[in-house]
């Protein structure tokens, strides 16, 4: 693939990737996922990206020192979500833009970010999202759009100064404290309305009204992302008081993407 020119007027430097596609259906990008490269090294992880037959890429890859690579066009589909879902889709990678942050991850030590690193990511994100119009709580993990599968960016991403900059949404979350949960194994009318709740924001569980192994994935990956002082996959008041608490604060096209 020959070069091309970055969409963005901050990348540093462009490493194209052959792994890439046309967006299926012309579908245009409304949303960014963002990941960490999960590898010990920045080398490896670009390799992986940029090396045909991984089945693997992404639009940017955003170095620690704030640097930042960009990959695929953003006009292009990169293979970056894997299954995933969101809001009802579940071709994630056509309607995303997707940013590897490079960190070790949890495999290898999961370091913290970098504030450089971080300050990059959001003024790339702002371009995106200026560009692209995406909205704010369109911002997400790969582990909210794939939950069974991903950890990351984890719980050490700073998402609550990304939203202090316009990106992504996010709420105080509420004290952990003690009292009744809803856990693996409970049967209720209160764990379907928790996985209504949690449909309506765009996660993908299943509406059985049991809270079932795929129930505390999801979860785990929301506490993740928006609780992460305590990761056990148990819906405890914390957790179901946040989750309100971001789907009231919601502008109101939003849930109604996220109920089809």
């Amino acid at each position: 693939m020959r070069t091309f020119d970055p969409d963005s007027s901050i990348v540093s430097d462009i490493i194209p990737s052959p792994n890439h596609g046309e967006r299926n259906k012309g579908r245009q990008p409304d949303m960014i996922v963002l990941h960490y490269t999960g590898m010990p090294d920045v080398e490896g992880a670009l390799a992986r990206l940029c090396t045909a037959g991984t089945e693997v890429s992404a639009h940017y890859v955003v170095l620690e020192d704030g640097r930042i690579v960009q990959c695929v066009p953003e006009a292009k589909r990169a293979w970056h979500a894997g299954v995933s879902s969101w809001a009802g889709e579940d071709d994630i990678n056509s309607c995303s833009i997707g940013i590897e942050i490079v960190n070790r991850g949890h495999d290898w030590g999961y370091p913290e970010f970098p504030l450089r690193q971080i300050a990059a990511v959001i003024a790339l994100c702002r371009g995106i999202m200026l560009r692209r119009k995406v909205p704010a709580h369109r911002v997400l993990g790969h582990s909210d759009v794939a939950p069974a599968r991903k950890k990351d960016p984890g719980e050490k991403f700073p998402w609550h100064s990304l939203a202090n900059s316009g990106v992504g949404h996010w709420v105080t979350p509420a004290p952990v404290l003690r009292g009744e949960s809803l856990m693996l194994g409970t049967i209720s009318d209160e764990v379907l309305s928790l996985q209504q709740a949690l449909a309506k924001y765009g996660y993908g569980v299943p509406l059985t009204g049991k809270y079932d192994a795929a129930t505390m994935e999801v979860i785990t990956a929301f506490q993740r992302h928006f609780r992460p002082a305590r990761l056990d996959g148990v819906a405890d008041h914390s957790t179901l008081s946040t989750l309100q608490a971001l789907l009231a604060s919601l502008p109101p096209e939003a849930t109604a993407v996220a109920s089809k």
